[in-house]
């Protein structure tokens, strides 16, 4: 089965898990074990800086991010600019992928990878694109409607891939991220760079934030031309986060006021102990990141987090955190996991398999799927994901880098290449079996042949984001950011002092 296809399913049984959470209470007992065993409670300083890291571990990020950033630089189509979901090797294109590369490009400028006129032409092609795009409610050949875009497009048309692909209201939204950066970055009184804020501002004017609303205040999952709505709608906490930061932003199509209360209304079934930290959970990484990619959320905080005592930026340091404890654990015997080895998200794997192994008992390997640990789910077949960990560098790098360094020094001959980290490796698979993706390497387990946009995206701009803080720098001038972020309650912070 395709990973694409995979990742649809996974869309849908996501949405039912994220619907029945309640049968993972139990978790919490374990989690209170945890606080006994006082894992991961060396995190009393702040985050440490780029500049007090050693010259070694220096070189090595610096490496990393440049090589992921040249995955998007050479992946991208050269006529229509858009980027795959996965690469090398034939793929359909990601919109998700697209919005990570938007940024990806700025920070090539930053860091000297490409020139301000190449990442302006790049910009452009990706942009005009997006505007000129047929939206209308025909099966095959649009590429969006209402403002929103496929999740999946075919690389060259443009067209939506397949009829399983869904019109994606999060996917849009990442998309935007990259979107609306490019209208802040580039704002130079030059004709070119004027060009591009203009058509970011008619890409984010023309979402319909309130058709997407089937089961209004909250926002859909999406919507098909054969099966219209889907059911789920986006409800915390997730990666949905930016979804309602952005609809209530829009100053043509705006959700009510009541959005985002609706939105934080299911937090407390988020919220709670897990492997000695108490805090949002989403098991899989990816839902503490992608917001963050483009928001500053250090010392800003809505109605839940001033209540809380906390920001959204400390729950995600919490998450990685609660995640090295859950790998130093390791309830379930795999091979190679502790404290430099650790990190789940959605990602690749060798694909669905159960074995029998010698005392009797059995090991099931999956394919494309999220996984993660939390009290919402616990999803874990040994299948490790260095985006977890570098997409995780700007909330606690100092248990990422070492983890960054370890992994390569341990595996990187088999999962490090050209554009750095492969999307996923398992030590614990076994080299006798044939993997539906990926390779078995001898001696080493399974190994994924592949990078995967979403994956990738976190890594090349959370590492910028430690660095110099530069892409949230960036957005914190965009006014529609800003506005969302008012209308949901958020103050303090940088917001309080951009208003002096």
């Amino acid at each position: 089965m395709p990973p694409g296809i995979r990742r649809y399913l996974y869309l849908e049984s996501l949405a039912v898990r994220l619907l029945s959470r309640s049968r993972f209470l139990p978790l919490i007992a374990g989690a209170l074990l945890a606080l006994v065993a006082g894992y991961g409670h060396a995190d009393t300083a702040q985050p440490a800086h780029y500049a007090q890291l050693p010259a070694a571990q220096q070189a090595m990020v610096d490496d990393l991010q440049k090589r992921t950033f040249q995955w998007f630089w050479d992946s991208a189509d050269p006529k229509t600019a858009l980027v795959p979901d996965h690469y090398p090797g034939p793929s359909f294109a990601s919109i998700a992928s697209s919005g990570f590369a938007l940024t990806a490009y700025g920070v090539g400028v930053e860091r000297g990878y490409i020139t301000r006129d190449q990442a302006i032409e790049r910009t452009l092609l990706t942009l005009q694109f997006f505007k000129d795009a047929q939206q209308d409610d025909s099966e095959d050949e649009a590429t969006g409607f209402h403002g929103f875009y496929y999740h999946f497009l075919d690389m060259h048309t443009g067209k939506r891939y397949a009829r399983w692909v869904e019109l994606s209201s999060v996917d849009t939204t990442l998309l935007l991220g990259g979107v609306l950066f490019a209208q802040s970055y580039f704002d130079r009184a030059t004709p070119k760079e004027k060009q591009i804020r203009e058509l970011a501002d008619v890409i984010y004017r023309r979402v319909d934030w309130t058709w997407m609303q089937a089961k209004a205040p909250l926002i859909s999952m999406g919507w098909t031309p054969g099966s219209k709505f889907i059911p789920a709608n986006w409800k915390g906490y997730n990666e949905g986060m930016l979804v309602y930061v952005l609809a209530l932003g829009s100053p043509t199509h705006p959700v009510g006021d009541d959005a985002w209360p609706a939105w934080t209304k299911t937090y407390p079934e988020f919220w709670g102990p897990f492997q000695g930290r108490t805090f949002l959970n989403f098991a899989p990484m990816f839902g503490h990141q992608y917001s963050h990619t483009w928001i500053d959320f250090r010392g800003i905080q809505d109605a839940w987090a001033r209540e809380h005592h906390t920001d959204y930026f400390k729950n995600s340091r919490e998450a990685a955190y609660a995640q090295r404890a859950y790998a130093i654990a390791n309830p379930n015997h795999w091979n190679g996991y502790g404290e430099n080895v650790w990190g789940l998200t959605a990602c690749n794997g060798p694909g669905d398999a159960v074995v029998k192994r010698d005392d009797g008992s059995t090991r099931a390997f999956y394919g494309y799927t999220a996984r993660g640990a939390g009290i919402d789910y616990i999803s874990d077949d040994g299948t490790i994901a260095p985006t977890a960990a570098g997409g995780s560098i700007a909330f606690a790098p100092e248990i990422v880098v070492p983890a960054l360094m370890e992994m390569k020094a341990r595996y990187g001959k088999d999962i490090y290449n050209r554009y750095g980290f492969v999307d996923a490796f398992n030590p614990s698979y076994g080299t006798e079996m044939t993997p539906k993706e990926g390779r078995a390497v001898p001696g080493m387990g399974w190994a994924d042949d592949k990078h995967i946009g979403i994956d990738q995206g976190p890594i090349v701009v959370m590492i910028e984001n430690w660095r110099s803080g530069f892409v949230w720098n960036v957005m914190r001038k965009n006014p529609y950011v800003r506005k969302g972020l008012e209308r949901a309650g958020f103050a303090g912070g940088w917001l309080d002092n951009a208003s002096k």
